[in-house]
């Protein structure tokens, strides 16, 4: 682990208290930062707080919410319950993986930017079909909302990277 990686932890652990009752809250903040929980942080984690680190995978990989993969930027859910299913969610799932060109087995594009994942139920169905990206709910999408919301947060990059490239 880089040594600004394990400055990053180690204020997290601090900030925790390094209580071994905290582990899900220090998870959840070293997910804040890097979007995953990288395995080299996991092993660290369990050593300072003195668990096993089968522990520490136990509770990594029993909540959905936590990811051992790497994830993109924008990390887009798209809701493929019920209420969803029945409104033709199969068709923005599949609108959104062509535009990005990603699929079930690789849902993140190579430039770190998109994920793109299916759950069974973002508790919406009033708004059904919806997809969220980063937590952001999309109600009553459709295929032609989906490229236009695709294309909003691509040229939403390009903005941004302007801005970076004039400071």
């Amino acid at each position: 682990m880089e040594k600004k990686d394990q400055k990053v932890l180690d204020e997290i652990l601090e900030s925790h208290g390094c209580s071994q009752t905290a582990v899900i809250g220090i998870m959840q903040d070293i997910q804040k930062v890097y979007r995953y929980l990288p395995e080299e942080m996991l092993c660290y984690m369990a050593e300072k707080l003195h668990l096993s680190e089968a522990k520490v995978y136990g509770v990594a990989t029993f909540y959905e919410n936590f990811s051992l993969e790497p994830k993109g930027k924008y990390v887009i859910k798209i809701c493929d319950g019920t209420a969803c299913h029945v409104r033709q969610s199969t068709a923005i799932l599949t609108e959104i993986r062509s535009l990005l060109g990603v699929t079930e087995e690789k849902p993140t594009t190579e430039d770190m930017m998109f994920t793109v994942e299916t759950v069974s139920c973002l508790g919406a169905c009033g708004l059904a079909p919806v997809c969220t990206v980063n937590d952001v709910v999309h109600p009553a999408m459709t295929p032609e909302k989906a490229r236009a919301l695709i294309q909003e947060l691509k040229e939403g990059l390009g903005a941004g990277e302007e801005a970076a490239d004039e400071n």
